[in-house]
């Protein structure tokens, strides 16, 4: 499948930038440039902004069901696309077909639940104190057009968590993908146009991230900011939004912790758990990364572990049968590296991996460390690549504080047989997604978002719906 050049989509219609600019859109397993995507100016962002604002004063109008109809018309599309989305999705990001498919598919199931939820944005009626003429209503209202920053390492999924969620309340969004994967967002974009999609409701541009971000923040059009990406660059997009008093929902980085009790089924939480650090080649914000074992067993999972590891086939994410792909670009590699050479000079074991596979392609071998001192970088850094951290812990205390002990507190995996351990982990583990005795498994009904430096609000459940409302208070005096 040939893989297209990309270009901007302002006020229902896709177009090169204005001035013509185009950036390179690179395959992480060759290295090789395949195509280019159009790099947004100020004048695009103007179009796109006037666009946006007239958008949402057409799309708010607009009964539930009417939204609801074009928006599970284009989960349609994207389930007959599927195939086709994940070929171009595996070109630009590297994961493996089945993965890359899956995103696609799933992005359906998230446009299908929030275009229902959207019938359930209730106000309510409040009773007067005193005087029963005056009528007391709450009226829930979209907040308003939306700048919404998303990731390379989810193209796909990280947009349509934040596309649905608004357009399924009323609100018009203008997206701002990543230029190194923008062919899958461009995709799920068609997807909404095809379905009828008034224009300018939802626009789609890339360009300088920095240049982009502080044009489009501080925008009188704009009324509500979303992000996914790592800590530092949040922070500084939710400050600047604070000047400008506009509302925020940030979905940031994490590290997550694994705790395996001694009651654990080691089996089951290497299978789940290894599952899950080594999809899309560990570039997963909810990735596992620190995994905290009870001594009693730490050898027997270390071991289990890498052989799990050992046995997993990488290369080419459209070749038959990979089970990891490659980084999404080399500065991944050189982060990899850097971890490495950390972790063993502090004294860290390497059970598995711990190198760059050949010299074409952002390639890394799945990587188990055990026995890693806690100072070591990957134990306080979010290492965003295919490395499994391994310590010991005696109490199950001193692992829930370990696992509390860093300002992230995103997602978090736990195993144990214990419903007595279950229940102090539920309670005490400071994050805002907790999987015990199963793998990651996000749902579009569930909450998704985390605590501390790991960002506010949520990008599933009701709850996603809350941030793009205004709840506002009306009273009326019958005369």
């Amino acid at each position: 499948m040939t893989y297209p050049n990309t270009q901007l989509f302002i006020n229902g219609q896709w177009q090169d930038a204005a001035d013509g600019r185009s950036l390179a859109v690179l395959n992480p397993a060759t290295g090789k440039e395949i195509g280019r995507v159009a790099h947004a100016g100020k004048a695009d962002l103007d179009k796109a902004l006037e666009a946006a604002r007239k958008g949402f004063e057409t799309w708010r109008d607009m009964t539930a069901a009417e939204r609801s109809k074009i928006m599970r018309k284009a989960a349609g599309f994207m389930r007959e696309r599927a195939e086709s989305i994940g070929r171009l999705l595996t070109q630009e990001q590297g994961k493996p077909l089945v993965e890359a498919k899956g995103e696609a598919m799933a992005a359906a199931d998230i446009i299908e639940w929030f275009a229902e939820e959207g019938f359930r944005v209730y106000g309510r009626i409040v009773p007067s104190r005193g005087n029963l003429a005056i009528r007391q209503m709450v009226i829930k209202d979209p907040v308003g057009p939306v700048a919404a920053f998303t990731p390379w390492n989810f193209p796909i999924n990280q947009v349509v968590r934040k596309v649905s969620a608004a357009l399924a309340a009323g609100c018009s969004m203008l997206v701002k993908a990543p230029e190194e994967t923008p062919a899958g967002p461009a995709e799920l974009i068609r997807a909404f146009q095809d379905a009828g999609l008034p224009p300018g409701v939802l626009g789609l541009v890339y360009g300088n991230p920095a240049e982009i971000s502080s044009y489009l923040i501080p925008h009188p059009v704009i009324r509500k900011i979303t992000f996914t990406g790592s800590t530092p660059v949040g922070k500084q997009l939710a400050a600047m939004a604070g000047q400008h008093m506009k509302r925020v929902t940030m979905e940031l980085g994490g590290h997550a912790p694994v705790i395996v009790c001694e009651d654990a089924d080691i089996a089951l939480a290497v299978k789940c758990a290894g599952g899950a650090k080594f999809r899309n080649a560990g570039q997963v914000c909810i990735s596992p990364t620190r995994f905290l074992v009870h001594e009693s067993i730490r050898k027997d999972f270390a071991a289990a572990l890498a052989r799990h590891a050992q046995g997993l086939k990488v290369g080419d994410g459209l070749a038959e049968g990979t089970q990891m792909g490659p980084l999404a670009n080399p500065r991944r590699l050189t982060a990899m590296a850097e971890f490495m050479k950390d972790a063993v000079e502090k004294g860290a074991k390497v059970l598995a991996g711990g190198e760059r596979i050949g010299d074409a392609g952002n390639f890394w071998q799945p990587t188990i460390l055990d026995e890693v001192p806690v100072q070591a970088r990957v134990f306080n850094d979010e290492p965003f690549g295919p490395v499994a951290a391994i310590r010991a812990f005696d109490k199950l205390e001193d692992a829930i504080a370990e696992s509390n002990r860093l300002p992230y507190g995103l997602a978090g995996y736990a195993f144990t047989r214990s419903l007595k351990n279950a229940d102090l982990l539920a309670r005490r583990v400071e994050v805002g997604m907790l999987w015990i005795n199963m793998p990651a498994m996000p749902s579009a009904e569930m909450p998704f978002g985390g605590l501390k430096d790991s960002g506010y609000g949520s990008e599933g459940g009701p709850e996603a719906l809350d941030a793009y409302l205004n709840a506002r208070a009306v009273a009326v005096m019958n005369a």
